[in-house]
């Protein structure tokens, strides 16, 4: 048994999660239980009244924290202490949104000014853009921009200007390319003026495979639209730290932002890397959606444990996974722009704590990261939402809703807050057998059919869910909402004492790709691994089963 396992706390809580009441009781004996287990921060609301959690609950999760020195394991973050080990590398994604008059030291160099000299660049860039100034090599606007890039590169900065669509430049219009399957691209330059578009390439290599072959594409498309190798410079950027490799490729010097060592992928949004978002919403409403971050640092950097809204959602995660064999957890956004964000959040955390050894390498015994997924709004009432509610499996919920919507026609809103706020109380309380059956008491089926169709009907309830509000869905109260979930995945990591900011499982994979890649092309033997991948390779170059 590791450590973890072995302390007091841990037992006790194991030995407590066989005693909790039933949620019906629990809101039953307490009236004031909302106003005990909500919190507000930043712009949010957290209602964790619907868990399966009482005061000794929390008191038990809090001491669990506690006695994992979580408070010591914050301050060493924003301290920029090297807390990925691993890599030797310090974590400072919140001193991408810290303000100019604070200092964060990093390798024993103040980082905030490069981080602000960044922003002031990149708020030069969008000007000259979205005033027309910078022009195609043909005298042209930009009215198309194109980001390429993979991972926190891609989906970080594609889902949150989904999300803030409300607030895009009218002008420009934008185009994000990962997938290195040749479909993805192709169809992204069927819409596209080359005289018109911008790419943005973002690789801190300049060499990730899928970014660099897409980039590679685009720039021979680019040429035989009739553009000249001394053009691309008018029409490619990139965010990297490779300059000599993007001025090779045809990107003026001038036109390459920085990306940072001390930065992860999946927490790279707030950077450079945010390029397309701050084109598409203006610099002031990016710097807003730093704000919004920045303010749940400062919350999660000095609240209270008890009063600390990441604290509490990642230790009640926590508690499902690691006492109730949740083996997934289920974020339902109920507004259309934030479709994108269950995704976000799976890489978030999956890529961070998908982990399988402690920090000093020894195997874990309990469970670590689970399978984050989810949907939008009432889509998945129609479908997944039986699972939750009638299925054998635990699995805790995230509802997110802003109380006002950017579109507000009829009563379209009421609905979507109606099912929102009745799909929270029917995970919590069911129905049970005696309510079933009487629901059916004025049916025309027989008492023995009703018993059936009643048993059929039957909810245990005592689902777990949150409640995450905001008056609206704006750049400020979104940067507070990722940062509140970035901080809860570092909560889970740094209790379970893994590496969250590593991604060991994502490098082999890249590895053994380009060794098998060298294979396809017959530049090494294609018989020489194991009998399924040696006769895949085969089967794909004859081109045929």
């Amino acid at each position: 048994m590791t450590l973890l396992t072995q302390s007091s706390t841990w037992q006790a809580l194991s030995a407590h999660s066989k005693n909790v009441p039933h949620m019906r009781e629990l809101f039953a004996t307490d009236a004031a239980r909302f106003n005990k287990m909500s919190l507000s921060a930043c712009g949010l609301l957290l209602d964790y009244s619907k868990n399966r959690a009482t005061a000794e609950t929390l008191d038990l999760l809090f001491a669990l924290a506690s006695n994992s020195q979580l408070e010591a394991k914050i301050k060493a973050m924003f301290a920029g202490e090297i807390i990925n080990t691993t890599e030797k590398r310090a974590v400072l994604h919140t001193a991408l949104r810290s303000t100019a008059e604070q200092s964060i030291i990093a390798e024993g160099q103040d980082i905030v000014p490069e981080v602000q000299q960044t922003l002031d660049k990149m708020q030069g860039f969008v000007s000259s853009v979205t005033s027309g100034q910078w022009k195609g090599y043909t005298g042209k606007a930009i009215t198309d921009i194109v980001s390429i890039g993979i991972g926190g590169s891609f989906l970080g900065p594609k889902i949150v200007s989904q999300a803030l669509r409300p607030y895009w430049n009218p002008e420009l219009n934008c185009h994000f390319v990962a997938n290195v399957d040749g479909t993805s691209i192709s169809e992204k330059l069927k819409l596209l003026d080359p005289e018109t578009t911008l790419f943005i390439m973002s690789s801190k290599s300049f060499g990730t495979q899928e970014t660099l072959t897409n980039t590679l594409t685009a720039r021979d498309w680019f040429l035989a639209k009739g553009g000249l190798q001394s053009d691309v410079a008018k029409h490619f950027v990139a965010v990297t730290s490779n300059v000599a490799k993007a001025t090779d490729f045809g990107i003026d010097a001038n036109n390459i932002f920085p990306m940072w060592d001390w930065v992860g992928g999946r927490y790279s949004l707030w950077s450079a890397i945010g390029l397309p978002i701050a084109l598409l919403i203006g610099m002031d409403n990016f710097r807003a959606l730093l704000t919004g971050a920045h303010q749940m640092d400062e919350h999660f950097a000095t609240a209270p444990l008890t009063e600390n809204m990441p604290v509490i959602m990642g230790l009640l995660s926590l508690w499902y996974g690691n006492f109730f064999n949740a083996q997934s957890h289920v974020v339902l956004t109920y507004d259309h722009y934030l479709r994108g964000l269950p995704a976000y959040f799976q890489q978030l955390d999956m890529e961070s704590n998908g982990k399988s050894v402690t920090l000093n390498g020894t195997d874990v015994d309990y469970s670590t990261g689970p399978v984050i997924w989810g949907g939008e709004g009432t889509n998945g009432q129609h479908a997944y939402h039986q699972l939750l509610h009638q299925g054998t499996a635990l699995i805790p919920a995230d509802f997110i809703m802003p109380l006002q919507s950017h579109n507000p026609i009829g009563e379209h809103h009421d609905q979507l807050a109606s099912n929102c706020f009745g799909q929270t109380q029917a995970l919590m309380q069911g129905r049970t057998f005696d309510e079933a059956l009487a629901e059916l008491a004025n049916s025309a089926l027989s008492a023995t059919e009703k018993q059936l169709i009643a048993q059929h009907k039957v909810m245990p309830g005592n689902k777990p869910s949150n409640t995450l509000l905001m008056d609206k869905l704006t750049p400020s109260t979104l940067g507070a909402l990722i940062a509140l979930y970035e901080h809860r995945t570092f909560v889970q990591g740094a209790i379970w004492d893994i590496n969250s900011f590593d991604q060991w499982g994502v490098e082999l994979g890249k590895n053994l790709g380009n060794d098998v890649l060298a294979r396809i092309g017959a530049e090494q033997d294609s018989d020489a691994l194991d009998a399924s991948s040696n006769a895949l390779i085969n089967l794909y170059r004859q081109g045929k089963i």
